[in-house]
């Protein structure tokens, strides 16, 4: 069977844990930060461990 490769969007992404799990930022945290209490924008930066239904399809694109 041939190898995966990698897809150049989702390496952006997505990362994986030394333990395995897949990791995602969260939307709205890259601008309009004057909207935003800078709780809410703390809160924004810590990443995410990507759910369970779309982990299997992560780890495809990204070839693991």
């Amino acid at each position: 069977m041939p190898k995966n490769k990698t897809h150049s969007g989702t390496k952006k992404r997505f990362r994986v844990t030394g333990s395995g799990k897949v990791m995602r930022e969260q939307a709205g945290h890259v601008h309009k930060f004057h909207e935003k209490t800078p709780q809410k924008a703390r809160a924004l930066s810590k990443d995410l461990v990507v759910s369970k239904a779309d982990v299997k399809k992560v780890k495809k694109l990204l070839g693991i």
